[in-house]
């Protein structure tokens, strides 16, 4: 039997990069840090480079600003944000006569 060639497997085979740590030449530094330390790079934002591409600078400013506001390692487990923040829906206005 075959496997799936999805969901796990495909996670794992691409290339994760962190958003808030942008390279001289465009690019992004890979995934992860070697130390726990927040004091200099602030905690990483990680997407799949594919994903990255897709992204808006204002995209990755705010998926930054999002993860990096929550508290992070609550429990012991790692604090996960929304990569594209959804909109916010308007209200709608009512026409008087």
């Amino acid at each position: 039997m075959s496997r799936a060639q999805g969901g796990l497997t495909k996670w794992f085979k691409e290339e994760w990069v962190d958003l808030g740590r942008k390279k001289k030449d465009g690019s992004y530094a890979s995934c992860g840090r070697k130390k726990a330390s927040l004091k200099s790079k602030g905690y990483p934002k990680c997407v799949p480079k594919s994903k990255a591409a897709r992204m808006t600078e204002a995209e990755k400013k705010s998926a930054v600003k999002r993860k990096r506001a929550k508290t992070q390692g609550v429990g012991g487990k790692p604090t996960n944000v929304k990569t594209v923040a959804s909109r916010k829906k308007k209200k709608k206005r009512s026409k008087r006569a």
